[in-house]
């Protein structure tokens, strides 16, 4: 019965993603297989440069994978002992990845979701419940990162190039002060972690807001829904994991390679259709406008942020010299292709995983979040 409530759930979130981009899903189409793009565009579309987006996304989410196993290999490598690290196939990662990311889209939450299935998911690899959390939050910042730090050297080889319009250097401004925020704040949430007196008054400082901020809400009904015992030993179980990883450094260099390449080649996914409609010059507009589509995606209420994310891509790109056909076009074309695939693959290997749900594991797929 439990498998069948949660497969029923996940078919109605699923329902719930197409119906919201089902305007975007039929103008894709229209324009693939018909020839009338968005916004009044005429293109023909290069269907095989298309379909390598098959291989691409598949190396893609090996990517996304191997950032979590190359770090448990690494520890596992340095400490000599321990939990061991279970042996994991190319297709296995890519396969977890989807689902993965099959979940942060259905379930939008900014990311709470994909941490309790992950954590579910790994246990049956070796990882434990804090390693995940911390392996996680790690993936998170890495890619972040990486996504800003592309960003930055964008910026600078449109500045270089002269490729920007005249009246579009505040956007060039702007997108260029939310990276260099977002690094800066990188860098002190890495000096909190880093800092045992820090992280202590961060885990109290976090409870007594949190509980105020529900009491407030409630008129004083619920006084409490964090207990600072558990917040301080999540933050300490954190702590130590950056301790680990800090001694030796060599635990997060094949994380980080595997990190910007994967954030790469999510950018680069939009470049395959671009250059699918012959407009391959526009991959520095592409990685800038992406930078901003995702940050607002990620805090957005919708599933996988569609609506915001599209549209402040296509408005960046636009103030920063893309014909507007062009950029709606390779934006929508692209977001509906990507979602499609999380939908189809990752549903269906979701769906896979659960059904092999046994009774002990009912509950941890939605608490194992809590655990960690």
């Amino acid at each position: 019965m439990f498998k069948k409530i949660l497969s029923l759930i996940t078919l109605a979130l699923v329902a719930l993603v197409v119906w919201g981009a089902w305007d975007q899903i039929t103008a894709a189409a229209s324009c693939i297989f018909g020839g009338h793009c968005i916004e009044g565009g005429e293109f023909t579309i290069n269907l095989f440069i298309v379909f390598l987006l098959i291989p691409e996304q598949l190396f893609m989410y090996y990517c996304a994978g191997k950032i979590f196993f190359a770090y448990m290999a690494g520890k596992q490598k340095i400490n000599g002992k321990g939990q061991e690290t279970k042996k994991i196939s190319t297709w296995e990662l890519a396969r977890i990845s989807f689902e993965l990311n099959f979940v942060n889209h259905a379930i939008p939450s900014g990311g709470v979701s994909g941490l309790g299935y992950i954590t579910w998911r790994l246990k049956n690899y070796g990882a434990t419940a804090g390693q995940v959390s911390f392996m996680y939050i790690l993936r998170y910042l890495i890619t972040i990162l990486a996504n800003q730090t592309q960003t930055i050297f964008a910026i600078i080889f449109l500045l270089v190039t002269s490729s920007v319009p005249s009246n579009a250097y505040w956007m060039i401004w702007l997108v260029g002060a939310m990276s260099v925020g977002i690094i800066v704040a990188i860098a002190i949430l890495i000096a909190i972690v880093s800092s045992h007196k820090m992280i202590r008054w961060t885990a109290k400082e976090l409870t007594a807001f949190v509980n105020w901020i529900v009491k407030t809400i409630t008129f004083g009904k619920k006084k409490q829904v964090l207990n600072l015992e558990k917040v301080n030993k999540y933050f300490m179980d954190l702590h130590d994991d950056f301790l680990t990883a800090k001694k030796d450094k060599k635990l997060l260099v094949k994380p980080i390679i595997w990190g910007f390449l994967y954030n790469f080649l999510e950018i680069a996914t939009y470049e395959i259709v671009a250059l699918s409609l012959g407009h391959g010059e526009i991959f520095p507009q592409i990685m800038v406008a992406e930078a901003l589509g995702s940050l607002i995606g990620a805090v957005l209420p919708t599933p996988g942020g569609v609506g915001g994310y599209e549209g402040s891509m296509i408005t960046v790109m636009c103030i920063l010299g893309t014909n507007l056909a062009v950029a709606s076009t390779v934006v929508i074309v692209t977001r509906v292709i990507v979602l499609l695939n999380t939908i189809i693959s990752g549903y269906g290997f979701y769906q896979n995983a659960i059904s092999k749900i046994g009774k002990d594991d009912k509950k941890k797929v939605f608490e194992a979040s809590k655990e960690s």
